[in-house]
């Protein structure tokens, strides 16, 4: 039976019984009160107004309430969609658009609600925490974030590198992730930290790894980054392909960076930002208690770490150089990288050559002149030029300064004039005595 409270109905099926036979979650707490004081089945049926059956099923289970369910309007669609869903990987706009050719008008929502629970449960997999001893290992890994330097919104890129004993932090903004830029975030974050872990496990990017062999595990190593590293005899570690959380550690220590150090503030320069990084990790994130170790890591740094770091040569890191070819177009404006830097306009047609440094391109004439820019960032820039004046030659090159005279074309318009003397002209007006 259904009862009516609150001008709602409240109907309610448990398992194991059978339809029809409902009860209010009130009556079922009133007939279990009844009955563990005593009173018989069948005196609490003519209590609450129950049938004993129902009172007599309802005191053997648990309340599970369950609303009744109103029709639904792709009910006539469900045995196609049980079916189909799997074949899809439950993949709702792919179902959307084959049920709406059998006749459905309804909308995505509702179609991704209704199969949200036919997809069975995501197996959480299980991620161990690897703890190393003092010294052993570090973690790197860049990220990057909008942030206003002077007037412009610009994207920062943050070298940042944790010890993973310790869990002291280093942070370094960069305008870009290039080599240079990485081997120099390993000096300064040595320096910072007095000294160098045993091996730093990293991810996978281009600037540290050309290619892998997933079957051998043999690694190719970009040259410039094996060299410094081997420089520095530090022992780089790679994590597996898509599984950053590898390197956990640096992970979260990127997101904390930007989160707590970098949060509603702005900068003049990068100058300016690196410092503020450099204070910030000193005064505050190696001075916070961990929420992993549960420790001061400037404190368990000093106490366990620091005597297990390895002193490294710091010595500069070398500039870089590639050396290109190009020949000068038209425009004066010289491609390197996707981006294009000015020269004379007297070097078009020239082959010259360019240099590409860490910071700096340099493209050298035939007469020995040299054109010197900071080199671009990011793709399709174009740099300014800083030199004289530049005044483009009037006219055209490569016309012919004396008329034609044998165009057929104007020559059919305009008829053929004969070229006579004056001397002609002179005595045909002698002639006729004007």
């Amino acid at each position: 039976m259904e009862r009516v409270e609150n001008s709602e109905i409240i109907a309610s099926t448990a398992s194991g019984v059978e339809e029809g036979c409902v009860i209010t979650q009130t009556d079922w707490g009133a007939a279990r009160a009844l009955f563990q004081r005593g009173m018989s089945k069948s005196a609490i049926a003519r209590e609450l107004g129950y049938d004993i059956k129902t009172v007599r099923k309802w005191l053997t289970v648990d309340w599970q309430p369950q609303r009744r369910r109103r029709a639904h309007s792709l009910d006539p669609f469900e045995p196609f969609l049980r079916a189909r869903a799997p074949e899809v990987g439950y993949n709702a706009a792919v179902l959307l658009r084959e049920v709406r050719a059998l006749g459905y008008e309804g909308s995505y929502p509702v179609l991704a609600r209704f199969i949200r629970s036919w997809r069975a449960p995501i197996e959480p997999l299980a991620t161990p925490r690897f703890e190393t001893e003092p010294g052993k290992q570090a973690q790197v890994d860049w990220g990057s974030t909008g942030l206003w330097l002077g007037s412009d919104f610009l994207r920062v890129h943050l070298f940042t590198m944790i010890l993973g004993y310790s869990r002291r932090i280093f942070a370094r903004g960069y305008g870009h992730e290039r080599i240079g830029n990485l081997l120099d975030g390993h000096v300064h974050a040595f320096s910072h930290f007095g000294g160098r872990t045993r091996e730093a496990l990293y991810d996978n990017p281009r600037t540290i790894v050309v290619g892998k062999n997933l079957e051998t595990g043999e690694v190719l190593w970009n040259q410039t980054f094996k060299d410094r590293m081997d420089f520095y005899g530090l022992v780089p570690r790679l994590c597996q392909y898509y599984r950053a959380q590898t390197k956990g550690k640096v992970e979260s220590g990127v997101k904390y960076v930007k989160r707590n150090a970098l949060a509603g503030r702005r900068f003049r320069d990068l100058d300016e930002l690196n410092a503020w990084l450099l204070e910030w990790s000193v005064t505050i994130a190696d001075e916070r208690i961990h929420g992993t170790t549960h420790e001061v890591p400037a404190e368990r740094f000093a106490r366990a770490e620091a005597a297990a770091m390895t002193e490294v040569d710091l010595r500069p890191v070398p500039e870089r150089e590639r050396v290109l070819s190009r020949i000068v177009p038209p425009d004066t404006y010289v491609a390197v990288e996707t981006n294009r830097y000015p020269v004379p306009l007297d070097w078009v047609g020239e082959r010259v050559q360019v240099r590409v440094l860490e910071r700096e391109v340099l493209i050298d004439g035939r007469r020995g002149e040299v054109v010197r820019y900071e080199r671009l960032d990011g793709k399709h820039r174009v740099a300014h030029w800083t030199g004289a004046p530049r005044v483009w030659p009037r006219g055209c090159r490569g016309l012919v300064a004396e008329r034609p005279r044998f165009d057929p074309v104007y020559g059919e318009h305009l008829g053929h004039v004969q070229e006579r003397s004056l001397a002609e002209y002179a005595a045909l007006v002698e002639e006729v005595g004007l």
